[in-house]
């Protein structure tokens, strides 16, 4: 075992609006916990519709022509930005810790999350003041111009699995084009937003530019979703629950979506590859996180040649896995994130055993506490199993048999996602080919989600629509404006 990390304080669990923390208008409170034992980390404020209300209102007083933070330079907007950066980099330490409690993430891969989400906040402070319209030459005696303008009050729903990552992909694109937010973090990890929603105000953003509401999908964020105050929502979660974002955004005042969903994405692995190299590729596409990663490399393709390798290869490779309590500077894999997912990745176990697969390694539960599950493989999988069909957001690998190119793309694509995929290959030919014919928002080649905030993310087909990082996360949070001014004739 490594170092044992100290548990964190925790500093905030009301609601955080128009730089206040407060207390929910019902006075209600839920409770977050540690996913290693079950017990309770803290009580938190729920909000519901009644405070989304209240942030509403700061939201668009913020937002109003004349306010602070509409008179500020644009310039002056990205080094709030680069100050939040560098609060959150003199504090990283207590922000890693915090996430890894709160998360059940391994200590190591918050760590990774928190150096992450400094370059992104980084990156979009560089981007305000370069955010422009352009001159157009029209018919006509016109002087035809168009303006990149902020959408507005921008409503946010983050998930349980990267919540200081995914805080940062939406407040930091949002801010830089000059957007004011309410944000609402998953219920089971609360507490690294509110921590951050305290270093927006010390880093000196003004009141109501970020308000962040705990509580639940079912009353806060769907009282986001659906408020006729709100201008965007963007949201990250299911499938499931993006159907109901987007009918909620569409019944109320047609609000702009994002929507970053679910996934069942292909790693398709060639014979020429490096064996030792796919296999370590592979177990970090799938078990990084214990499979709690909306692209995950969850189908695993191993052409037929070198398959009986890699599966004992990967066996091999998943069973030297340190599984201990994540706050250990040790540990490679934690526990699930509660009960409920806990329970449904075990009964996919089940499934993907009675409909024929073979389990390899893995398939029960890892210790008396908490929600471990030790990671699974599973060979033999077919296309028609469900194992290889649903998103099972679990530390389980499918290795799936194929023979020829033409035949694992149709296979590949033969899914309602498309977040992304992958291969590995030394043949440039094959890499380029599966780049352009493989339907996923994302495709990496020799690699497995190498996030940088330069490269935009986001899905194709079910697995939603718009972009976050990159220039096109700014194309979500403003509008173009077209001004045409009639001159007396043409210059």
């Amino acid at each position: 075992m490594g170092e044992k990390i100290p548990l964190p304080e925790i500093k905030y669990t009301q609601l955080f609006i128009n730089n206040e923390f407060v207390n929910s208008v019902s006075g209600k409170t839920f409770a977050t916990s540690n996913p290693c034992n079950g017990k309770k980390i803290a009580d938190v404020q729920e909000g519901d519709a009644a405070d989304v209300d209240k942030a509403v209102i700061a939201a668009r007083d913020a937002f109003a022509p004349g306010s602070a933070w509409r008179q500020l330079d644009a310039s002056a907007r990205g080094r709030l930005l680069y100050a939040l950066a560098n609060l959150i980099e003199r504090d990283y330490k207590y922000l890693v810790a915090l996430e890894s409690l709160d998360c059940g993430k391994p200590y190591s891969l918050a760590l990774l999350d928190v150096e992450h989400i400094i370059h992104v906040f980084r990156y979009f402070a560089g981007w305000c003041d370069k955010i422009k319209g352009d001159t157009i030459p029209c018919d006509g005696n016109f002087f035809c111009y168009t303006k990149q303008e902020p959408v507005g009050v921008c409503g946010q729903i983050i998930p349980w699995n990267f919540p200081l990552v995914l805080l940062a992909w939406k407040w930091s694109a949002a801010l830089a084009a000059g957007c004011t937010l309410i944000l609402k973090p998953a219920e089971d990890t609360p507490l690294s937003a509110l921590y951050v929603a305290a270093l927006t105000k010390e880093a000196g953003f003004p009141a109501g530019v970020i308000n962040v509401i705990p509580g639940y999908g079912s009353t806060a964020g769907k009282a986001i979703a659906s408020h006729p105050g709100i201008q965007k929502v963007a949201f990250t979660g299911s499938t499931a629950v993006g159907r109901k974002v987007m009918s909620e955004a569409a019944n109320s005042n047609l609000k702009r979506v994002t929507l970053e969903l679910g996934g069942k994405s292909p790693l398709i692995i060639f014979k020429d590859a490096d064996l030792d190299v796919a296999c370590q590729t592979s177990l970090d596409a799938i078990m990084a996180y214990q499979g709690q990663v909306c692209c995950a490399g969850s189908r695993t393709f191993v052409q037929e040649d070198i398959y009986d390798e890699f599966v004992k290869r990967a066996v091999k490779a998943v069973e030297s896995r340190v599984i201990e309590d994540v706050m250990t500077t040790t540990c490679e894999h934690g526990p699930q994130i509660n009960e409920t997912q806990f329970k449904k990745v075990l009964s996919y176990i089940e499934a993907g055993k009675k409909e024929g697969a073979k389990l390899e390694t893995g398939g029960a539960r890892h210790g008396d506490q908490g929600y471990f599950i030790k990671p699974t493989i599973f060979s033999n999988v077919t296309d028609d199993m469900s194992i290889a069909k649903d998103e099972i957001f679990g530390p389980v690998q499918c290795i799936i048999k194929f023979k020829t190119l033409d035949e694992v793309v149709k296979r590949a694509n033969d899914t309602s996602y498309g977040l992304s995929a992958g291969c590995l290959t030394n043949d440039l030919n094959t890499a380029l080919t599966l780049a352009n014919l493989l339907q996923g928002g994302s495709v990496w080649i020799n690699c497995w989600d190498p996030a940088t905030p330069q490269a935009p993310f986001g899905g194709f087909k079910q697995s939603g629509f718009g972009k976050e990082l990159g220039e096109e996360a700014i194309k979500a949070y403003t509008q173009v404006k077209t001004v045409l001014i009639k001159l007396p004739g043409k210059p």
